[in-house]
């Protein structure tokens, strides 16, 4: 039976059949390479690092007692006029300086970031991967959805990032944040939608109008205004936060179709329009709708009949599943066009027609 089966350096041999050549059953090829690779190589170009300079006024006014000012010596040192006395200090500047990111998204040089990036700001130099250093300037802002965008001076050419649709994202999908937290430039960091809609007051920021994604990727200070991408390597969100302390970990990002239209209005006009009818709502427990905690005095929901207590079901005939879809669909309907709600108060369907008005002009009642 010798020869049936002999150990070789070669292989095996079995009795009866051809030898079989290394070179006939290749190993697959093994590649390095990754979706995140891949996306972060279409978009890293036209991610960029924003520096702004600001200069803050520091009061003066404050009294400088005589004692141990009245020494000469003393009072030359610290800059005070010769002679004793009381003497009032006057005020001063001094340049406080800031980071964040951005991204670039049209390709006359506009890129967009988050209005605290730039709040203020004197100056703003952005730097480019490819080493470019220019200055921007702010063609307009807006606290209320923290977005801004920002123009670079001179001709170009810019790299582009592809602005992808938040409104198809599901929880669960891969995304990946790109940015410069720290000062660490085109840092990658990459997690999962954890969450869709989350709404900013539950989040205790009161002040803005802004229903987020949320990811387990990285986003550490300085990541603010940079791109939070989806598998194809497309802008589907813009970073805006960290939760620090208790739950940290988690990360905030504006939905891109939100920040499209935002820069679209910057702009043409320079600023935003936000469209408010004077409700308070929360959510309505174990069921849809949008509940009405309270009514502003004078205000449209007012004039219009509605009540606290109310719970909004219906919107210009689209069917309201919690508070953020009403105020999604308030902002989408604009300022100054009626706007017909469905309500359901001590179990009667009711009807009003509300006209929206703009944000600033019931902030200032």
């Amino acid at each position: 039976m010798a020869g049936l089966l002999l150990a070789s350096s070669g292989g095996a041999l079995l009795a009866g059949l051809p030898p079989v050549s290394a070179q006939s059953a290749p190993a697959p090829a093994i590649t390095r390479q990754s979706f995140v690779a891949e996306a972060v190589k279409r978009t890293g170009p036209a991610v960029v690092t924003i520096d702004t300079e600001r200069t803050v006024v520091v009061p003066g006014g404050a009294l400088v007692s005589p004692f141990p000012f009245n020494d000469p010596r003393l009072r030359q040192f610290f800059g005070l006029p010769p002679g004793g006395g009381t003497t009032r200090i006057p005020p001063s500047q001094r340049t406080e300086r800031g980071q964040g990111s951005g991204v670039l998204y049209d390709a006359s040089g506009l890129l967009l970031t988050n209005a605290h990036v730039v709040e203020g700001s004197t100056r703003v130099m952005v730097g480019l991967p490819d080493g470019r250093r220019v200055e921007g300037k702010v063609v307009g802002s807006d606290d209320v959805t923290d977005l801004a965008v920002v123009r670079l001076s001179g001709p170009g050419p810019w790299p582009v990032a592809a602005l992808g649709d938040s409104d198809a994202l599901q929880v669960g999908e891969w995304v990946i944040a790109v940015g410069n937290p720290f000062g660490l430039d085109q840092t990658v960091t990459f997690g999962i939608v954890s969450s869709l809609n989350r709404n900013a007051a539950a989040l205790g920021i009161t002040d803005k109008r802004l229903q987020l994604i949320q990811t387990d990727a990285a986003i550490n200070p300085g990541n603010s205004g940079g791109p939070l991408l989806n598998a194809d390597g497309e802008v589907i969100g813009i970073n805006t936060l960290v939760r620090s302390g208790p739950g940290a970990g988690l990360g905030f990002a504006i939905p891109v179709n939100q920040a499209r239209s935002v820069a679209e209005q910057l702009v043409t006009s320079g600023k935003v329009s936000h469209a408010m009818v004077g409700v308070a709502l929360e959510p309505v427990r174990n069921g849809s709708g949008a509940k009405v905690r309270s009514v502003m005095p004078a205000g449209p929901a007012a004039r219009a009949g509605v009540q606290a207590g109310d719970v909004i079901v219906a919107a210009a005939g689209q069917a309201v599943a919690d508070p953020a879809a009403l105020i999604q669909v308030v902002s989408r309907h604009g300022v100054g066009r009626p706007l017909r709600l469905e309500l359901e108060r001590d179990g009667r369907t009711l009807e009003v027609s509300v006209t929206p008005v703009e944000l600033s002009t019931l902030m200032k009642r």
